[in-house]
């Protein structure tokens, strides 16, 4: 499932408790980098996190993946801990090409499904679900993926194949964001850069399989909470990396919130179009549509926000309402509207 932050903060605020986990994290983010989510005044957007329990590892791979470059910095293995099954290439089942992708349909009408897949309500054309996902049959599918930092319970499969690509601090200790319990993934060198591409490429090589038509890397936005030891071009020089590798999958590359990313960084990646959560709550859907048009969708958790989002882009833009915790059809909480 998936919550959001920003959700959080507004049910923190009215019941005028701040609560803190405990224990949860094994060194401390640094919280003042973290814009609109710890602060009254909204700067950028923060993402919402799909947070499924992961699946048992797989067995590694002795050998490198096809198409992939290993630098000695990193193990052999390319196998994720949020598949068992081995990653392969695009084929001809797909609908796509490699090298030729297409974003999704501006306007259309959208279902967020990365908390759970369920049949799509009527009239949707586009979803996006988790990698664990199966694609809805007959429509454009979009693959989340966590491409910037570790999933909640994979820890110990990093640690155990590729422990130089976490994120560590001066003392050694790794660098959580404590929200998500997620250890952070260190994309500071080209070579470890290069070793996360084939992880995360690797992933993205059954989206593509699976017959996914693009893919939703998130939490870009990773090194605003890396205590300063990742900066914004190292991040940009990643999302590159992905961008390019997804493409060549047949893949289109969605951007993940992060509003306050230029038009000319967003071009220099590579990305097609947006996923944007609660641009409209927080004033931000037109950094969005400054680099991407019409191809911007807008994911909103509050009445008042998708009232908004409705509004002021419904007739450009594909708005939907989501409950925040982005539950199955059925569940009590269940909320979707699109317009």
């Amino acid at each position: 499932m998936a919550i959001s932050r920003r959700k959080l903060e507004l049910v923190g605020a009215m019941a005028a408790v701040v609560v803190v986990a405990a224990g949860i994290g094994i060194s401390t983010a640094n919280a003042g980098t973290r814009g609109p989510w710890h602060s009254a005044e909204p700067t950028r957007s923060t993402p919402t996190r799909a947070v499924t329990t992961p699946p048992a590892p797989a067995v590694t791979s002795p050998t490198p993946k096809p198409g992939t470059s290993r630098p000695a910095t990193a193990t052999a293995s390319t196998t994720s801990p949020a598949a068992a099954s081995p990653a392969v290439s695009v084929s001809a089942t797909t609908g796509t090409n490699a090298g030729t992708w297409t974003p999704p349909p501006a306007d259309a009408t959208f279902d967020y499904q990365i908390g759970g897949a369920y049949p799509p309500p009527a009239g949707v054309t586009v979803v996006s679900r988790d990698s664990e996902a199966a694609p809805a049959a007959g429509l454009y599918n979009i693959c989340y993926l966590n491409a910037f930092q570790a999933q909640p319970g994979a820890e110990s499969w990093w640690q155990t194949n590729h422990p130089d690509l976490l994120l560590r601090d001066s003392n050694g200790d790794l660098v959580i964001d404590e929200d998500w319990n997620e250890p952070m993934l260190d994309f500071s060198t080209a070579a470890k850069r290069t070793a996360l591409t084939g992880i995360v490429g690797a992933w993205m090589d059954r989206c593509a399989a699976k017959g996914f038509q693009a893919v939703e890397p998130d939490n870009l936005d990773s090194y605003t909470r890396s205590e300063g030891l990742l900066t914004q071009s190292q991040a940009i020089a990643y999302a590159t990396s992905l961008a390019t590798r997804a493409h060549s999958r047949g893949l289109a590359v969605g951007q993940k919130n992060t509003a306050d990313l230029s038009s000319a960084n967003a071009k220099k990646i590579g990305f097609d179009f947006a996923v944007a959560e609660e641009c409209a709550d927080y004033d931000e859907c037109d950094a969005y549509t400054s680099s991407y048009g019409d191809n911007v969708i807008v994911i909103e958790y509050s009445r008042s926000g998708f009232a908004k989002a409705c509004g002021s882009h419904g007739d450009r833009l594909s708005v939907v309402l989501r409950d925040v915790d982005v539950t199955i059809a059925g569940s009590k909480s269940y909320a979707y509207q699109a317009c």
